[in-house]
């Protein structure tokens, strides 16, 4: 039997490792496990900031580290802290904001307080996603700039979620960036900020390189981690930006996506 041949297992959360009751199966859970006793670590890199994934990574037993916030986090798990933090410049954030609108009309916001504790606030006629995870309502535009933010999301009455997301980095792309991060979530990020630059950072602290990393994925905002990674994997349900240019296909994230392919790469 081949050892195993990547030193550094990156995976998304949700779409991804996550199925959509937002457990992890056994047979994932397996995988990974045996995965990191050939050798391998296992990073968490999600767009999620760190309050709505630190229950997640606590009911895996997870005590590395992971990529928070589109990579603006490294957060270690087993140690409940931040060690590296990246925020958006709220003036230039503004700025980008009033050019969208400009271009496509109104928008409904919500936005994500920098901290391990930073609260998630949504505004009039934001759709939150159903589920556990809490937000802040506010009703005063000018509390959503009242604290440090990691990152805005965006949504549009009418456009599609890839339509709004063509517009508006068409529109403030030298300003900040843009990205498609799932269902309903498109997001104003700091300029040059991807999951590849988090996941850098902690692989450097693992002392892991590029070469020796594969990545899973489901969504356009994985496509910079594919890029970093020496192979990237889209799920079966991924969005056909991302598969467009991953190195292969696995199923889908209910179907033990990850795991089919763990599998086959250790009893290779």
């Amino acid at each position: 039997m081949s050892p195993f041949p990547y030193r550094l297992v990156a995976t998304d959360l949700d779409g991804t490792l996550l199925r959509a009751d937002e457990s992890v199966s056994a047979r994932t859970r397996d995988a990974l496990t045996a995965a990191t006793e050939a050798g391998a670590a296992h990073i968490v890199v999600t767009g999620r900031a760190v309050p709505w994934t630190r229950h997640i990574l606590d009911d895996l037993g997870y005590e590395g580290i992971a990529v928070c916030g589109q990579g603006a986090q490294v957060y270690h798990a087993g140690e409940h802290r931040l060690l590296t933090s990246l925020t958006l410049d709220r003036q230039l954030a503004g700025l980008a904001l009033s050019k969208i609108e400009a271009e496509v009309g109104p928008l409904a916001l919500a936005a994500s307080r920098d901290g391990l504790e930073g609260e998630v606030l949504m505004g009039p006629g934001y759709r939150a996603h159903p589920g556990p995870l809490p937000y802040v309502p506010y009703e005063d535009p000018a509390e959503l700039w009242a604290a440090p933010l990691t990152k805005l999301y965006l949504q549009h009455p009418t456009l599609s979620d890839d339509e709004l997301t063509r517009a508006a980095r068409a529109t403030v792309g030298g300003l900040v960036d843009v990205v498609m991060a799932g269902p309903g979530v498109v997001e104003i990020l700091p300029l040059g900020l991807s999951k590849a630059t988090g996941l850098s950072l902690a692989a450097r602290r693992l002392g892991v390189k590029a070469a020796e990393t594969i990545a899973f994925g489901d969504m356009p905002n994985d496509i910079p981690m594919f890029g970093w990674a020496a192979h990237g994997v889209a799920m079966g349900n991924a969005h056909d930006e991302l598969r467009a240019i991953a190195d292969e296909v696995t199923t889908s994230n209910e179907e033990d996506g990850i795991a089919v392919v763990l599998e086959r790469l250790l009893s290779a």
